[in-house]
């Protein structure tokens, strides 16, 4: 398996791991995904869309109740719109194809009501937890399928900084909520993006019981994340700890979303 060791040692950064005795095409392919924020102008097609989707709706559903959509956006106004709400960020403009995906259980009240059945559990907030959940394994899966044909993405959290804005301009119905956006396209070559380390194994994987002992793997993941930074010629203040320390620091650290409850609410979701 030594020949997989430059894809561990990437993702890793450098930091002691173990190599798996196994390996197949899709561990591989996982192991070299890149946030890219950085595109060129040529289209996503329709086929390449419509093969993102299925592999998106081939993911786990709670219940098989499916309460997720997308938005699929290629126009320009539009996504100058979705990235002004979203803080301005560069690449919604640049990028051909923004997703928006959606926690929905607008559908599923339509189903009930259609059907004259009460559907009172919608207001409560495991529903809506499961929306997200959904809404989640399926980007992932379209993430995935994005990347074998040879596309690159990144996943959009400014979303939920304006989120009736959002809501309004997408012209969503009530009991639907933009969880995240997604850029989708191809690469700039000039403008590359690099696989970003991840914490050490030992700070994620717990056996049989979780373990508060993790200040070891902490302090090995700063060390990889300096190094990091230092290749990339990135003018980060501090290490990884700071960093993270520094975005969970207050509600003015949360973009917005601070008020993120009062929004859902107005959007029509109750979370009893």
């Amino acid at each position: 398996m030594t020949a997989h060791r430059p894809l561990y040692d990437s993702r890793y950064g450098g930091v002691e791991h173990a190599i798996p005795e196994i390996s197949t095409p899709l561990i591989d392919q996982l192991l070299t995904h890149r946030s890219v924020r950085a595109f060129r102008p040529d289209a996503v097609s329709d086929d390449q869309l419509s093969a993102m989707i299925a592999a998106a709706q081939s993911a786990a559903s709670s219940s098989n109740l499916q309460v997720w959509s997308v938005v699929a956006v290629r126009d320009q106004a539009l996504r100058d719109q979705l990235s002004e709400f979203a803080g301005n960020q560069a690449h919604i403009r640049q990028a051909p194809l923004q997703l928006v995906w959606l926690a929905d259980l607008f559908r599923l009240e339509r189903v009930a009501t259609a059907k004259g059945r009460p559907s009172e559990a919608l207001d409560y907030t495991e529903m809506f937890l499961t929306a997200v959940i959904d809404a989640a394994l399926a980007a992932q899966n379209a993430v995935a399928a994005a990347e074998s044909m040879g596309l690159s993405t990144v996943y959009i959290g400014g979303m939920r900084n304006r989120p009736e804005d959002v809501a309004r301009v997408l012209k969503l119905p009530p009991k639907t909520f933009a969880v995240f956006g997604m850029c989708v396209g191809h690469e700039d070559d000039a403008r590359p993006a690099s696989v970003k380390p991840r914490l050490p194994q030992s700070a994620v994987l717990h056996h049989e019981s979780y373990s508060t002992e993790q200040d070891d793997a902490v302090a090995d993941y700063n060390a990889a994340m300096a190094r990091f930074y230092e290749a990339q010629k990135m003018d980060v203040k501090g290490n990884w700890s700071i960093h993270s320390a520094k975005r969970i620091a207050g509600p003015q650290t949360l973009s917005g979303r601070d008020r993120l409850v009062d929004a859902l609410k107005a959007l029509g979701f109750s979370l009893k």
